[in-house]
């Protein structure tokens, strides 16, 4: 038994027992993804198979008197990471049996004098789909190797696009840095604003805030990318004309680990001072206090305008800017290994058009997981509506993660 390099158990009868009858492939075009879709996949059911039977002959071993300290010791520890993916299986087994009695009684529960009856036993089943659902997502996150950063704190960056007539572009950008600043009060993380620089009409040109707090860059590290807006301006010739306009803004979310081992030689550093631009309700100060560092190799500029201190602002500086660097060190090793997600998200796609926000239609559409949702004003108030949205995206990725390994499995059975 070993450890996969993505960090999924393989047992190595798996190759033996996981014989696919359907390309995950095609499966994937002909199925919504959710959870429970692929642990029906009947690939899925026999690698669960082989780790309960795999946990059940381990703790059998364990009972053995003939082991020595070494083997005790790892038997112990493969017993404790396979024991809670053997339990979690095992309940969502009882819950299927439970939705199997409850679909059988719906068949014969057909005449009049039993509809009540009928309704209750629907709602119960609708509950329990729910319940298997959310059983299912979390013996995928069990699956699912934990990603390095998850638990860091990030930089979020906002920066507006440029369109043609008017200030849509500012004005969406200040309002998705509000959303994301609620989302930070709504999940009870601190939001620290780094710089704030408004737009002469009232819109943002450019923010960005430090976040910390519990599991920041597994929320938001799907946010990364491009969003659009469509929507009529509020003032203008547009507005008279009833004109839609198209505008963009950029998401940038760097995790920031408590250790970030860059070099940063001062000589390749241009720092400049200036005075605050001020941050609705951030300070507008009289000194030049403000700090903007170029890295001259690289081309990178980061800015802080937080505190009053010109010093303190160096420092924050400077610690942004070697998040950054370490983000392309990052980014550049990414792309020469072979990933578990197939899914493109967070900062590794910075470019593409992740999301619209369509405000004529009040719906907000991800790209990526072809996701709808409705009322705008909920998604951009940064409570349970993008909540909503970001687990979904982090349900998908996962699927993803669990779906390509199996894929990479059926390469490896046939020789591929």
């Amino acid at each position: 038994v070993g450890l996969h390099s993505h960090g999924f158990w393989r047992p190595k009868t798996l190759l033996d027992t996981a014989r696919f009858t359907l390309s995950f492939n095609s499966w994937h075009r002909k199925n919504h993804q959710d959870s429970q879709a692929l642990w029906k996949h009947e690939a899925v059911q026999k690698y669960l198979e082989s780790l309960s039977k795999e946990y059940q002959q381990v703790s059998h071993q364990l009972s053995a008197h003939s082991l020595n300290d070494f083997e005790q010791r790892t038997l112990r520890r493969r017993c404790a990471d396979l024991s809670p993916i053997a339990a979690a299986f095992q309940e969502i087994k009882e819950a299927e049996r439970e939705v199997q009695e409850l679909e059988a009684m719906c068949t014969e529960l057909d005449s009049r004098d039993e509809k009540q009856l009928l309704e209750l036993a629907l709602e119960e089943k609708e509950s329990l789909d729910k319940k298997m659902n959310m059983l299912c997502r979390k013996l995928f996150q069990l699956l699912v190797p934990k990603e390095k950063y998850d638990t860091s704190p990030v930089i979020l960056e906002v920066t507006a696009g440029r369109t043609t007539g008017g200030d849509i572009c500012q004005q969406f950008t200040k309002e998705m840095f509000a959303m994301y600043q609620s989302y930070a009060d709504y999940k009870r993380w601190t939001f620290d604003i780094v710089n704030y620089t408004p737009a002469e009409i009232g819109g943002l040109h450019h923010a960005a805030a430090h976040i910390s707090g519990e599991n920041v860059y597994r929320h938001l590290k799907y946010e990364g990318g491009t969003h659009r807006v469509q929507r009529i301006p509020e003032t203008g010739m547009s507005s008279r004309m009833q004109r839609i306009h198209t505008g963009t803004m950029s998401v940038i979310v760097l995790p920031q680990p408590e250790e970030v081992d860059v070099k940063v030689d001062p000589k390749d550093l241009r720092i400049d001072t200036f005075r605050a631009k001020g941050a609705g309700g951030q300070h507008v100060n009289k000194t030049d206090s403000a700090v903007r560092i170029v890295h001259l190799p690289t081309g990178l500029a980061v800015e802080c305008q937080q505190e009053r201190s010109q010093q303190l602002n160096k420092e924050i500086a400077l610690r942004t800017l070697r998040a950054k660097l370490y983000q392309q060190v990052l980014e550049k090793q990414l792309s020469q290994e072979q990933s578990a997600r197939k899914l493109q998200l967070g900062t590794r796609a910075q470019s593409e058009r992740i999301r619209t926000y369509n405000f004529t239609q009040d719906r907000v559409t991800d790209h990526r997981i072809s996701y709808d949702a409705r009322n705008i004003k909920e998604i951009l108030s940064g409570k349970e509506a993008l909540d909503k949205l970001i687990n979904r995206l982090l349900e998908f990725a996962e699927i993803e993660a669990v779906t390509q390994y199996l894929e990479n499995l059926q390469a490896l059975e046939g020789g591929g």
